[in-house]
């Protein structure tokens, strides 16, 4: 699997280990469905901001060969 794959499983899991512990505190209850949501929808935009932040470009490698 490439880097950005598995930074994205690991954030996913992150996350819904995350939303279990606030659904099992019962604060989603206290927020609501809705705002449950759209912090969810935020938090899945950061990942894949963080995913490709560190993903980085890709470089060419030049060999000089001589004749």
């Amino acid at each position: 699997m490439k880097r950005m794959q598995v930074y994205a499983v690991g954030y996913a899991v992150f996350l819904g280990g995350l939303i279990a512990a606030l659904w099992k505190l019962g604060v989603i209850a206290r927020v609501g469905a809705g705002w449950t949501l759209i912090g969810v929808v935020i938090a899945i935009g950061l990942g894949i901001m963080f995913a490709v932040a560190r993903t980085g470009g890709e470089s060419t490698i030049e060999i000089d060969r001589k004749s």
